[in-house]
């Protein structure tokens, strides 16, 4: 199973969005958003919700459960 920190970059990758425009979008600090990228910390569930619903993918997807 692909670790979420890693899934989460790659699909931030793929939808050709930065860190900063991904930070701004779920109204967080660049920094908070980075640490979710390096593993340092895990979104709570309604920061996973937005994410999935930004990048328009589902909540398993984001979290490496399934490749689609």
């Amino acid at each position: 199973m692909i670790e979420f920190r890693t899934r989460l970059r790659a699909v931030r990758m793929e939808k050709k969005k930065t860190q900063k425009e991904t930070a701004e979008a779920l109204g967080m600090q660049l920094r908070s958003y980075q640490f979710y990228e390096q593993g340092a910390a895990e979104p709570n569930i309604a920061k996973l919700i937005a994410l999935a619903d930004f990048f328009d993918v589902t909540l398993d997807y984001l979290m490496g459960r399934t490749e689609q």
